[in-house]
């Protein structure tokens, strides 16, 4: 994959965070949304390592947990870039040019869908629906809405997050 960034493996001191998680919310197995969230609140992404240990402390195979978390796409299992653009693919943004927009982006960025820039700076993501259908196309970049998105706005976005 190009530009992806892959961290599968957690950074040492988070074996005492992750094992604080584990203990202040519990140790059943209704238990795993609750943990998953606050393990990515904590990191931004759930690793490999976290998954694995997740699954011991609540008696699941690690094959569980990695089903569970890559069932959700809110959930990462790499790093984001400092940045994140969601672009919209619902039908309504379909209609109005989506596809087409979402090749020039990932195109301009060097990556695709799931993908981080390889210096980090920007996560390229697929959302199906923000809620603006009547003005779309649609996107989103680090939480703020943009709607009727063209190639020159969403070009000015990304050489705001880029610079």
């Amino acid at each position: 994959m190009r530009g992806f960034l892959l961290a599968t493996t957690p950074a040492p001191d988070t074996e005492p965070r992750l094992s604080a998680i584990l203990t202040a919310i519990g140790d059943q197995q209704a238990d795993l949304m609750n943990i998953l969230h606050a393990v990515q609140a904590e990191f931004g992404f759930i690793s490999e390592k976290s998954m694995r240990a997740i699954a011991k402390a609540l008696n699941l195979t690690a094959a569980e947990v990695h089903g569970v978390v890559t069932f959700y796409h809110d959930f990462k299992t790499a790093p984001s870039g400092t940045h994140v653009l969601r672009l919209c693919r619902a039908e309504a943004c379909k209609s109005m040019g989506a596809d087409h927009l979402a090749a020039e982006v990932a195109s301009a960025l060097g990556i695709g869908f799931g993908e981080t820039t390889a210096d980090g700076a920007v996560t390229l993501e697929e959302v199906f629906c923000l809620g603006l259908c009547a003005l779309a196309p649609a996107g989103d970049l680090d939480g703020k809405q943009y709607a009727r998105l063209s190639s020159e706005r969403v070009a000015l976005l990304a050489g705001k997050v880029r610079a």
